[in-house]
Parts: C-alpha cells; structure tokens; sequence
C-alpha cells in the first residue's frame, strides 16, 4: 500500500498550501486518497506529490482548473499534447500583445511629443462597395480584417476595379458606448452585383482634418488623441462619423510596420489655419 501523508506534510512536499490543496478537492483536480469521514481530515499518497508538481507548473502558467482537469483526464498522449500546445500557443499570442503595450508605454514615456502634421481636405461623394454591421467595439478588428477580404474577393470575382484605397466609416456610437454601427467600403466607379454581404453605398462627402498613422493598429489611439486635441484647438468639430482611409492595409502587406492608415475628423472650415 503507497505510504499515506497528511494534509499538512503533503503541502509541504508540493509547495501547495492546505488551502489551495482543499480548494483542488473541491474542484476535482487532485482529490485526496483518503478523507476520514468523521472528521473530514485528508491523506495523499506519495505517488500523488508528482502531480501535484505538474499542476503547479500549469498554475504558474495561467492555465484554468477546468484545462488542468482535461490534460490529466486526457484518454490519450496526442490528445494531451494538444491541449498543452493549445495552451502555451495562447500564452504567446498573449505575451505579444503585452510586448507591444509595453514598448508603446516606454514609447510615451520616453520620447518628447512630436508636432503632427495635420491635412485638411475636401472629400467627394464616392460611389463605393460596402459592408455595414452594428458590432462591439471589441470586436471591431477582426471584423474589419474579415470585411476588407471580402470585399476585395466580391470585386475580383466580378472584375470591378477599385478606384481608391479601402476605407471605414465608424460611428460615434461604436466609441462612447462601445456598440455602434461600422462601415467598410472599396471605392468602385464600375457597376457590380450586390451579393453576400456586400452593398453598393454612397459614401457621403465631407469636410475632414486628416493624420497619418504608421504601422500596427495596436497603437492607433495615439493617432485619434493627437487629431482630437488639434481639431479642438485649431478647428470646429462637427457631429459626425469618424472616417479611416486604409492607404496600405493588411491586405496589401502582412508587415505590419508598412501599414499606412488615414484618420479622418469631420469638422467645419473656417478658413483659419496654423
């Protein structure tokens, strides 16, 4: 019979406190070999201190109890595997995003505001295809990526060429409640078939201080921050959707350090500039 230990000496072998120990029994994720029943007290055999070890390790890597339970439970090698690759494949994504929040803090930080170069300019009426939802603001991304592609694959199938770069109109809505309507759209002066998702729309023309933001959106707030203090220094905003102008996106190039994205703010012109 494997040698018993008590709660106590059982925490000490693992680094595990009884708490944390009770907490596992409760959950089913590593249940005691033992528990007397009249005084609730639990023993562990020695065999156990190994996984406990193992469910450490995966605590210390963020994994949630239920995933634990599942790699332990796992009916087979491959399967096991997977769900620890899955999981460590998260944990890198998650480790990207956090290096990029932390180079554009030491960014802030550390460089002196630059002046930004403000355009303003008369946008025209344009015929377009498009692609509108009302959507999350969390979820404004991946839909934008899965928008654009859609739109440029509905044009190609039926050979209408795009006679600028793509664009999206967002509302106001979609930033100060963060649910609101969303448009994505190719410029097209050539007739095509609605289909899919895809509308012909008229993109409205409109009156816009513009900037220029470089590279990942991951950091584009920074962009909208220095056009909204400029507009409301030097310009009178108007109510209005924000427009974006996707002059190289992530269909025309992966890198994202190439990404070019125009931001436009609708204002009305008074003819004073700075």
């Amino acid at each position: 019979m494997s040698l018993l230990l008590a709660i106590g000496d059982f925490a000490r072998a693992t680094h595990m406190t009884v708490k944390t120990l009770r907490h596992y029994h409760e959950n089913g994720l590593l249940e005691p070999a033992e528990v007397d029943t009249r005084t609730g007290y639990r023993r562990y055999t020695a065999d156990q201190i190994a996984t406990a070890h193992i469910i450490r390790r995966f605590r210390e890597l963020d994994m949630p109890l239920g995933e634990i339970r599942a790699v332990l439970t796992a009916p087979d090698l491959q399967t096991r595997n997977e769900l620890i690759v899955d999981h460590l494949n998260r944990l890198e994504s998650h480790l990207a995003r956090t290096q990029g929040v932390v180079a554009s803090l030491r960014d802030l930080l550390q460089q002196p505001a630059s002046v930004p170069q403000i355009q303003h300019r008369s946008i025209r009426a344009t015929a377009s295809a498009a692609i509108s939802k009302m959507l999350d603001v969390k979820d404004a991304l991946s839909w934008y990526q899965g928008a654009l592609a859609e739109l440029h694959a509905t044009l190609a199938a039926q050979r209408a060429q795009a006679s600028g770069p793509a664009g999206g109109v967002f509302s106001n809505a979609l930033f100060s409640d963060g649910r609101g309507e969303a448009t994505i759209f190719i410029p097209c002066d050539t007739p095509f078939r609605s289909i899919g998702r895809v509308r012909p729309m008229l993109i409205p023309a409109s009156e816009v201080a513009i900037i220029l933001h470089s590279g990942t959106h991951a950091d584009i707030d920074l962009a909208y921050g220095a056009l909204a203090k400029y507009v409301a220094q030097h310009e009178l905003a108007v109510v209005g959707p924000i427009r974006e102008h996707y002059v190289i996106s992530p269909y025309d190039t992966a890198e994202e350090s190439k990404w070019r994205t125009e931001i436009a703010w609708p204002i009305f012109p008074t003819g004073a500039r700075v």
